[in-house]
């Protein structure tokens, strides 16, 4: 290879008559497309162009496990208008549009992420070859960011997969992996890593000559009825509206804008297309759904690093202590992300429902085509079955942090630290994956006490995002480090929580279900509770998280919050729950709760659950007079509780910032995304209208409706939580 010119953050090479384009944004661990790689690119495509030597190009990254990572979100979050969003969405499909209509071939060699704009850029191109790499994904997830692509790949995808597969991509932002990726014809090849430059190479080669045609995917003849004719293509996208707005609730403006885009391509023809789709862009870029899932997008990438900085010594072997639901999540988790892991149960029979739960959930990821037999196999290698009849002291001298997931009693787990702390090194940092009990409290039994920390997962650990990382008033900064960079490295996103009676999370649903309660009690329907809150925008109802969490422990916390908050805690009566599990009613756990939830048949899948007709009588005692109440009451009488919790727990410096307490209600309980979390949701709707609103039902309700003292300062002042 000759160097033969540079631009910035592109270099050319030629081999023969072939351009080598390396992308390689600099100070930076991915290429992402901003106003500065365009214009460096258009200059690039300048010099390519001009030089009638080069037959084809060939745009690859230089980065190890990138191609292009997205568009550059924080320049499209400073857009103020409409627009200057539509007139950057135009800029890009005119850029990309050079290359699509490039007479010389552009073949595009993608390793690593290729995703957003990265995808849109590869659509552009004539060949697509993708590494069977693990890092390889492919995707259009703007959706997820209140968005739609705009730089053509509305009206690009189409033409590589077909529409139903566009569909389906672009409206969840799904990833693709490169076996998928070249069966649905999203990429024309996939070859190794490490021959990624030769087979881009190749395929230039070949196509100058003329032996390689890249074709697209031929379609059946289902996708051709619904997809070449007018007839067939209104069916296929007033079943794709359907059930788009019944998934997301009618929530997310970004969706019926992506199906109206899509639309108008396929019904009009691709300069329709194109323009519909900047001008949705720009629409949508200046959205408050937008707004609020950027501000999601941007926090998550903040908490991504170690506010305590690398820890001087990184924790490499983890120990589980307890392999029950949560226990063994963790040890999973744990092991999927490259740590060794000790697993200690009591007993053989304890330890072997862990492992059996964790060989069930990869089992299902193989079936899936998540992992390959052989990563499962690997997974389960890294984790080391123990129980008190095995040496487990000599394993233990070598543990880096501990993780006990032991039953919520304060007396077990001082037994607990104390037997731990008779053979771990000095260094181990013991973590309690309590929900409620206080780390300060654990921490006393601890001849190392500035060791102890709080590391609070959710339910079920593997699919749950959030971590809290709880630090008491003696916990070191530098075990503080340890247990964050274990939280990241699992791929949780990390919040530092001080230590308090439910945390932050657990803190803010207390109030939550102590309104839900109350509700009850007014003789709203559990049906109306549901679906109020869906519409609202919570994955689940209060009372599906009822059965779900298990009425026992929403009853603990609820106790555990009583004696705290005082009367935040007021509303319902708090005997209710208490009163439902002596009656047996736990929830999902034993099959009884608010709904009944039939066991499984062997061979069979489990039975629908149906409501639990004991209920009835047992709230019959706690019934007040019925109430008619609005749907809107509903929802902010619930909602808007966990948000003035949320506010007091900014206020006590439980938590460090809006951030934090956007992203940990959104990850941890599900707090409507589109909103942003409980901060966002007071800016969205304004301070003094939120006070008055609260003041309102406290008049009405009662004193646990007065607004946290500082979202009224907020109000006077006329400020908002995030600028």
């Amino acid at each position: 290879m000759q160097m033969s010119t540079s631009v910035s953050r592109y270099s050319l090479e030629k081999v023969g008559d072939i351009a080598v384009v390396t992308m390689d944004e600099p100070e930076s661990k991915v290429n992402t497309i901003s106003t500065k790689m365009q214009e460096d690119f258009s200059a690039m495509l300048d010099t390519i162009e001009k030089d009638s030597s080069i037959k084809a190009m060939v745009l690859i990254s230089g980065k190890p496990d990138n191609f292009i990572a997205g568009a550059d979100i924080k320049e499209l979050a400073r857009m103020t208008t409409a627009e200057q969003g539509a007139k950057a969405s135009q800029l890009g499909q005119n850029l990309l549009g050079r290359i699509a209509d490039s007479k010389k071939p552009v073949i595009a060699a993608i390793n690593g992420a290729c995703m957003g704009g990265g995808l849109e850029v590869a659509l552009h191109c004539h060949y697509r070859i993708a590494t069977s790499g693990k890092k390889t994904q492919l995707s259009l997830p703007e959706v997820k960011l209140g968005l739609l692509p705009g730089a053509g790949g509305t009206q690009r995808l189409p033409l590589a997969v077909g529409l139903q597969a566009s569909l389906d991509m672009v409206l969840t932002g799904k990833t693709i992996r490169p076996d998928k990726a070249l069966k649905m014809g999203l990429v024309h090849e996939v070859c190794d890593p490490s021959a990624l430059m030769h087979s881009a190479l190749c395929a230039a080669r070949e196509i100058i000559d003329g032996s390689l045609k890249p074709k697209q995917k031929k379609k059946n003849l289902m996708s051709r009825l619904l997809e070449d004719n007018p007839v067939g293509r209104k069916v296929l996208f007033s079943q794709a509206t359907k059930m788009a707005m019944k998934q997301s609730g009618g929530n997310y403006p970004a969706i019926p804008k992506i199906l109206e885009v899509l639309e108008i391509g396929a019904n009009e023809g691709l300069k329709a297309g194109l323009a519909a789709e900047s001008k949705a862009f720009g629409e949508l870029s200046q959205t408050k759904e937008c707004a609020a899932l950027q501000s999601l997008f941007f926090g998550t990438t903040e908490l991504k690093k170690n506010r305590f900085g690398k820890p001087a010594k990184v924790p490499q072997t983890i120990a589980v202590l307890g392999a029950g639901l949560m226990g063994a999540g963790v040890a999973q988790v744990s092991a999927s992300k490259g740590f060794n892991v000790l697993l200690k149960d009591i007993n053989d029979k304890g330890l072997g429902r862990g492992i059996a739960q964790i060989d069930k959930n990869l089992s299902l990821d193989v079936k899936k085509r998540k992992k390959t037999p052989y990563d499962k196999d690997i997974l389960m290698s890294r984790i080391v079955g123990l129980t008190n009849n095995d040496d487990w002291q000599t394993h233990f001298k070598k543990c880096d942090l501990v993780i006990e997931a032991v039953l919520e009693d304060l007396d077990l787990k001082h037994r607990v630290i104390k037997e731990m702390e008779e053979v771990l090194p000095e260094h181990a940092v013991f973590a309690s994956n309590t929900s409620a009990l206080p780390i300060r409290d654990i921490a006393k039994a601890s001849k190392r006490p500035e060791n102890v920390v709080g590391m609070h997962y959710f339910s079920p650990v593997d699919k749950m995002p959030l971590l809290e990382i709880i630090t008491h008033e003696k916990t070191s900064n530098e075990a503080a480090a340890a247990a964050v960079q274990v939280g990241l490295k699992q791929g949780k996103t990390v919040i530092v929580v001080k230590d308090v009676p439910g945390f932050y999370v657990n803190r803010c649903l207390g109030p939550y279900m102590a309104e839900v309660v109350a509700l009850v009690q007014d003789g709203v329907s559990l049906e109306t509770l549901e679906s109020s809150m869906k519409k609202y925008g919570f994955p689940v109802g209060p009372i599906t998280l009822c059965d779900e969490v298990g009425m026992d422990v929403a009853a603990h916390v609820q106790h555990t919050l009583a004696s705290d908050l005082g009367v935040r805690m007021g509303g319902g009566d708090p005997t209710l729950l208490q009163t439902l599990v002596d009656n047996g009613i736990l929830g999902r756990k034993n099959g009884k709760g608010f709904y009944n939830y039939p066991a499984a048949k062997p061979g069979q899948k489990a039975g629908k659950r149906e409501a639990n007709p004991e209920i009835t009588n047992i709230l019959k005692p706690f019934m007040r007079t019925p109430v008619k109440l609005e749907i809107e009451d509903i929802q902010k009488r619930m909602a808007y509780r966990f948000v003035n919790e949320a506010l007091h727990c900014l206020q006590d410096e439980i938590i460090a910032n809006p951030v934090d307490g956007d992203i940990g209600a959104v990850f941890g309980i599900g707090f409507p995304p589109f909103r942003g979390g409980p901060f966002r949701e007071v800016d969205f709707v304004g301070a003094q209208t939120y006070v008055d609103t609260m003041n309102r039902y406290a008049d009405k309700y009662g004193a646990h409706f007065a607004p946290a003292p500082i979202v009224v300062d907020y109000a006077k002042a006329g400020k908002k939580f995030h600028n």
